[in-house]
């Protein structure tokens, strides 16, 4: 199956500006309570084993040499490890090809969720890796297993590459993980 996502990351490149002003914008906001609980506490960082991060989000040498956008955050993996879902939502596409491989995008409200380079395979729109299985239309639950660190697409080794966009805007989800920490420390600890 082959999407349009791809072609939708060129086009937003003259958005990235914006994208890292929303992101400076709309954190603050986020990270306040909702209800009596911060808004991030909800959050899973998507990989379990983690090594490193490996490529930032913003400007980056591409692969010709020039600068090109990054719209995520590339997170080293061993190969194989589980992926998790950072946020309650809807599978709204299954990726296979291009430079993201086998991918996901999960919407959450305004938010939509990118997990590109999984392990697996892709057939008739279905994500298959182990015992993961995944298809558009499919709700799943933050923290929920969806897949497998892998190198297909664009890659030189094993990682995730995540990104997160809120309204149409590339946000940077290093920001999006400092907001969940301090989310975390900044609450009071509850019965065990």
């Amino acid at each position: 199956m082959q999407s349009n996502w791809s072609g939708r990351l060129v086009a937003w490149n003259r958005l990235l500006p914006w994208g890292l002003l929303l992101a400076g914008a709309l954190l603050p906001a986020m990270a306040a309570p909702a209800q009596d609980e911060p808004r991030w506490r909800r959050g899973v960082f998507p990989v379990v084993s983690f090594f490193g991060y490996t490529s930032h989000f913003g400007l980056r040498a591409g692969p010709g040499g020039g600068s090109q956008p990054h719209y995520g955050l590339d997170i080293a993996a061993p190969l194989g490890s589980p992926i998790r879902n950072w946020w309650g939502g809807v599978v709204s596409e299954v990726l296979a090809g291009g430079a993201c491989g086998n991918g996901l995008v999960i919407s959450s409200g305004p938010y939509e969720h990118l997990y590109c380079h999984l392990a697996g395979e892709v057939t008739g729109g279905v994500y298959r890796s182990g015992e993961v299985l995944v298809a558009s239309g499919q709700r799943l639950q933050a923290g929920e297993l969806i897949g497998h660190v892998g190198i297909t697409g664009r890659t030189t080794g094993p990682h995730l590459h995540w990104g997160i966009r809120y309204r149409g805007q590339w946000l940077d989800p290093a920001v999006i993980l400092r907001a969940m920490a301090m989310a975390r420390r900044g609450a009071k600890p509850g019965p065990q």
